[in-house]
């Protein structure tokens, strides 16, 4: 018989994590805004579902109305502290709360109702590969309509497809 044995440092355990808030400076309400009838956060959910690299999949929000809403339609939710500054912080404290230890978290932003899941498991499977990673982020090619959009967040990357550079203006962005 085979026995299949995993490279010494390989991760296996990968929990996808989904910050929403309703108190959002640009959009108040994001998460619960409707689209086609159903909820963002819905929305976002259903597709992350799809992901098949994921052993868990929890919402993250600091409000009972995203909360009650995500329970709605069947999501893990873990509430968080209305302190958490941004995403990752929301994330953090929902990794804490979690009672299981993941080797891998995906943040996934609540507001991607069309983020392909393919693209997250190619985010873990970049962290399986690399042991010694601490985190990795998906990015795509600019297209040229989005050059001036302020709400997507371009990448610089390095000759090996590392990350070097973040910007929601044009890079590089005289102000």
């Amino acid at each position: 018989a085979y026995l299949y044995r995993r490279p010494r440092g390989f991760r296996s355990l990968a929990v996808g994590i989904i910050p929403a808030r309703y108190a959002s400076s640009r959009f108040e309400g994001k998460p619960l805004a409707l689209i086609l009838g159903k909820p963002m956060i819905q929305r976002t959910w259903e597709r992350v579902m799809l992901a098949s690299s994921l052993d868990h999949v929890v919402v993250a929000t600091d409000d009972e109305k995203i909360a009650e809403c995500c329970r709605g339609f069947g999501a893990d939710v873990i509430m968080t502290s209305v302190s958490c500054q941004n995403g990752s912080e929301r994330c953090c404290e929902a990794l804490q709360k979690l009672r299981k230890h993941y080797d891998i978290v995906v943040n996934i932003q609540g507001d991607e109702p069309l983020i392909e899941p393919e693209i997250i498991d190619g985010v873990v499977m970049a962290l399986q590969r690399a042991p010694d990673a601490v985190f990795s982020t998906a990015a795509t090619a600019l297209k040229p309509d989005d050059a001036f959009d302020t709400n997507r967040v371009k990448c610089v990357v390095d000759n090996q497809g590392y990350a070097i550079y973040f910007s929601r203006g044009l890079i590089p962005f005289n102000k």
